[in-house]
């Protein structure tokens, strides 16, 4: 038997509102980010509203590594980044899981 794709296995674009939940900062975070690295470029609706892929979820992923978990500066992230020593995909998503335990753990020993 194939497994069940989720929801979030079928679907295309995420709102801003999605990602940053997804990443846990403020949508204020996420635009910031968008400016300042020029890789980073969403679709736009005709509204104007931001509709983020998988590729664009994994990019701020990784600024969001960088910055936060390393504790890189903005410039050096943008140089790590440019010099092309991304984690790789199998790396990044070992990296995805661990973060999302700790996330776990931490909501866990909140409610002791």
């Amino acid at each position: 038997m194939a497994p069940r794709k989720s929801d979030d296995d079928l679907k295309r674009y995420y709102s801003i509102g999605e990602v940053a939940t997804k990443l846990g900062v403020n949508t204020s975070l996420i635009r910031f980010w968008e400016n300042e690295f020029s890789h980073i470029k969403p679709n736009k609706n005709s509204r104007g509203d931001r509709r983020f892929t998988k590729e664009n979820i994994s990019q701020l992923q990784e600024v969001f590594h960088l910055v936060r978990e390393r504790g890189f500066t903005l410039e050096g992230a943008r140089k790590e980044i440019a010099a092309g020593t991304q984690p790789r995909p199998g790396k990044q998503e070992i990296i995805d899981r661990l973060t999302e335990v700790r996330r776990r753990l931490e909501s866990v020993v909140g409610e002791f």
